[in-house]
């Protein structure tokens, strides 16, 4: 599916668009509010300035996308994978990333206000300046993450405490390969089953 059959399907009201192949399709600008792209591959997609508010992108791939400015207020952002991608300035108020994975993910000067970040794994992730206000971060893993002049009221976390929360990562997000997977971390490192 490439950015026209996209914006075609849409403006006749068929938003779904679950399970649709959109890796690295420039998506940007664009208005694709309460969309249906869940499970879909959308890595290395450009979707900066999208305005995807209310969209359901549960267990998509969004590993590497840019998502710079996007708005994403209310979206279903569960099980999601944004390994690598770039959130900075994006808006996700109230939006739900819980089990979401995102590691390494920039999230600097975000809008987390109220979002449910409960069992998300943020290693290693950038939340420079970002506003977690009342977010939920119970059993989310902040392990390596840059929270400088965050705003963390509310949700029971200081930057001292950070580290004494436990690490629990339970990814459900859809494999390059469009398999379901689930991350498992062993002695033999992590592997995906």
């Amino acid at each position: 599916m490439n950015a026209v059959q996209l914006f075609s399907q849409y403006c006749l009201n068929d938003r779904d668009c679950s399970d649709a192949n959109l890796h690295g399709v420039n998506l940007k600008n664009m208005n694709l509010s309460r969309i249906d792209l869940s499970r879909a591959d959308l890595s290395g997609t450009d979707l900066s300035g999208a305005d995807l508010s209310g969209a359901c992108l549960s267990q998509a791939n969004l590993s590497d996308a840019d998502l710079t400015g996007t708005i994403l207020t209310g979206a279903n952002m569960t099980d999601v994978n944004l390994i690598g991608a770039d959130l900075s300035g994006a808006n996700l108020v109230a939006a739900d990333l819980g089990q979401a994975d995102l590691r390494c993910a920039q999230l600097v000067c975000c809008k987390l206000e109220w979002a449910n970040l409960a069992n998300a794994d943020l290693e290693g992730a950038n939340l420079g300046g970002a506003m977690l206000k009342n977010a939920v971060v119970t059993d989310a893993d902040f392990g390596g993450t840059d929270l400088s002049d965050a705003d963390l009221s509310g949700t029971g976390l200081s930057c001292d405490n950070i580290e004494d929360v436990p690490h629990i990562a339970s990814h459900h997000w859809v494999t390059w390969a469009g398999e379901h997977g689930k991350t498992v971390q062993g002695d033999a490192g992590i592997k995906i089953v």
